[in-house]
């Protein structure tokens, strides 16, 4: 007799997990914006002033590289290490609202981009994503030292300004890396800054914005809630140092080597008023953290690309954050 699984439980249109342990992440939500989690080839031709590269680093995680246009021989370019969001659970680098948002960023700011591929909750959970972050950072070390081969980094990238960048939970995964570089010897390359993104920090108990600011096609409630079960190790809750690192059961921030930060957020976000805790926190701590604040949009605003080309305030703040960014490398 064949066994008929069952579905247990499902994430927005996002996710559907059955009672096998099986996962299917196909979209079935609207099909006329399907085509911003198809993904994008890779093309070693310049398309829109960027080449792709896909490849697999010597510690065995998959990354995407965009190469900006028009670099001399001489041109040595920052370095941005990113890491995609989607709570853990969902998402590839490889989808086309990143292609969409990281090439116009390593265009516009004149950086390379190194894009990870992260094991996905539940099958993976935590910190399996921030492992395969940090194993993403050696590796790029060991191309700096000569320890393997990536010839678009070893030709133009600039190992001393490495910049840490992500999305979301993407964000996340950067202060964690951030942490771990801080008490690593890392002789050959040095993180000069991080950049989270509308990070994924909250608490076991609803704030103020969860409560009373809109959910979004890239953040609602259930997708906060069941994300966060589905990707923290066993027994945890949204207290957990991962989601909340300004909570008193995560570390002292004033105990962590940080480079610079760039905290990015966006008014109108589900989960803005833990942001800005994680913001004060920071600061209270006395680290070197600036916040720039896209004004009426929500969270991950900039990889939604109907939006972007669509509604004129969303594609001025997408412009917006690029500059902000981009400043932001050329002053560290």
């Amino acid at each position: 007799m064949v066994h008929q699984k069952k579905l247990v439980d499902e994430v927005s249109g996002w996710l559907r997990l059955y009672d096998d342990g099986s996962v299917d992440r196909t979209w079935t939500g609207p099909p006329e914006v399907k085509f911003m989690v198809e993904p994008v080839p890779a093309h070693d031709e310049f398309i829109n002033g960027v080449a792709l590269r896909d490849t697999v680093t010597n510690n065995n995680v998959r990354v995407r590289l965009y190469l900006p246009e028009k670099v001399s021989n001489e041109e040595k370019l920052p370095i941005f290490l990113h890491f995609h969001g989607g709570g853990f659970c969902i998402s590839e680098p490889d989808w086309f609202m990143y292609y969409q948002f990281y090439s116009e960023l390593a265009r516009l700011a004149r950086v390379i981009v190194v894009s990870c591929f992260l094991r996905h909750a539940p099958e993976n959970r935590l910190p399996a994503a921030i492992d395969d972050g940090f194993s993403a950072l050696l590796w790029v070390h060991d191309v700096a030292g000569r320890e393997t081969e990536e010839p678009w980094l070893e030709k133009h990238g600039d190992f001393r300004r490495v910049f840490l960048i992500g999305d979301s939970s993407g964000a996340n995964i950067v202060h964690e890396v951030a942490a771990r570089a801080g008490k690593t010897q890392l002789k050959q390359i040095s993180v000069a800054g991080g950049i989270p993104i509308h990070p994924g920090v909250m608490r076991s108990t609803r704030s103020r914005s969860e409560l009373e600011k809109p959910q979004s096609p890239f953040l609602t409630l259930d997708m906060l809630d069941k994300f966060m079960s589905l990707a923290l190790p066993l027994g945890s809750t949204k207290d957990h140092p991962i989601a909340c690192p300004m909570g008193d059961g995560a570390p002292p921030l004033s105990g962590l080597k940080l480079p610079p930060f760039l905290l990015c957020l966006a008014e109108m976000d589900l989960i803005f008023d833990t942001e800005m805790e994680y913001y004060e926190a920071m600061r209270k701590a006395n680290k070197d953290v600036e916040l720039f604040v896209n004004e009426g949009v929500t969270h991950s605003f900039y990889l939604n690309k109907i939006a972007v080309d669509m509604d004129p305030n969303t594609g001025a703040q997408t412009h917006a954050l690029i500059a902000r960014i981009k400043r932001f490398v050329e002053e560290h």
